[in-house]
């Protein structure tokens, strides 16, 4: 009696097991949106948004920050849009996010803090929103959504227990992370406490970026992804030659002689020095200069060739109030596919 029931258990975690490689073996979509809304009209595009996300089976929903409208096109045009850099605009943006009934996942941008200090009708002060923000759009442990999701946070290490929203989770097998790096040259060169700030979130991001791969490599995940608001400009780090084709695309222009350093140029480094011993799929996906593309934007030191694993991912952002499908696909072999999503009442060309 006592061997049956033993072979009666072994059975049922053999089925057990079996149902867990099965699910993450499936395929699943999330979408990626970004860089609004930015005026009362895109406030109602972005309800619709939210309406057609609603429609469709998403594992998830990240929104890669830049919540709100720049305060210097406030300042020039009030009546266009909502007084950003404030805790009544914040919580009306959680509002709408706790309407998508999939679990979501944001990380701030320049637009939600850092250039708060241009805001003229008001005081708003940069480090104040930061800290609104991290209180507002981060609970402990989970998503936001009706649907949550389980995340980690930087913010449990003592070391970088401020970073509360760097975040880390995984799903189908592939590690998710999002990564605190704002548009507005990263909010360098500013004041020297801007400066300060700049600094020791740039040293958590990284060391985050860092254990996002060391987790995928002991989970052997499938892939990585990583999410974060600004554009840092891979193209700086390009060969020359792939510069000067780059900007010949454009008439009349050229690459500079002598590259600037740009406060971005670190995090590329060290992504770019982890990506040389990691031969999975990674997908980076950001907003911040509101361009769709999908490209090979990495390069590597030691070969002078594009990564062919890393694709880089830029969403939509205003005025076109769309959003990107992300499908992970473990029978893809570059696990990773996106597919743009144009919301029909939001289209500005041909309307019927």
């Amino acid at each position: 009696m006592n061997r049956l029931i033993g072979m009666m258990i072994t059975l049922v975690l053999l089925a057990s097991a079996t149902n867990i490689a099965n699910a993450q073996a499936q395929a699943f979509q999330f979408a990626l949106i970004g860089d609004m809304p930015y005026s009362k009209v895109e406030e109602q595009q972005f309800a619709t948004l939210i309406a057609a996300l609603n429609t469709k089976e998403l594992a998830f929903v990240v929104h890669v920050g830049d919540m709100q409208l720049d305060a210097r096109i406030y300042n020039a045009n009030p009546s266009f849009a909502s007084i950003p850099c404030n805790d009544e605009y914040d919580a009306w943006f959680l509002s709408m996010l706790q309407r998508i009934r999939h679990p979501v996942v944001v990380t701030p941008g320049d637009n939600d803090w850092t250039d708060c200090h241009f805001l003229t009708v008001r005081k708003a002060d940069p480090l104040e929103r930061l800290s609104k923000v991290r209180a507002t759009f981060f609970p402990d442990g989970k998503s936001l959504g009706q649907r949550t999701i389980s995340v980690e946070s930087q913010g449990t290490d003592k070391q970088f227990a401020k970073f509360v929203e760097n975040l880390r989770w995984s799903m189908g097998g592939v590690t998710f992370a999002t990564l605190h790096i704002v548009g507005s040259e990263d909010n360098f060169g500013r004041t020297p406490e801007m400066d300060v700030e700049q600094l020791e979130r740039k040293a958590a991001s990284i060391t985050w970026m860092k254990q996002a791969f060391a987790r995928a490599k002991a989970d052997n995940s499938r892939g990585l992804v990583l999410m974060t608001q600004a554009n840092p400009a891979f193209e700086n780090h390009w060969p020359a030659g792939q510069r000067a084709l780059y900007s010949s695309m454009v008439v009349g222009t050229k690459p500079p002689e002598i590259l600037q350093p740009s406060p971005f140029d670190d995090y590329i480094n060290a992504l770019a020095e982890e990506m040389e011993s990691y031969d999975k799929p990674i997908a980076f996906l950001h907003g911040d200069t509101h361009r769709f593309r999908i490209d090979h934007s990495l390069y590597s030191i030691k070969t002078n060739r594009r990564f062919e694993n890393f694709v880089r991912v830029e969403t939509y952002g205003s005025p076109d109030i769309h959003w990107v499908k992300v499908t992970a696909d473990p029978d893809d072999p570059q696990l990773f596919r996106f597919d743009p999503q144009i919301v029909p009442d939001n289209v500005a060309n041909h309307r019927k």
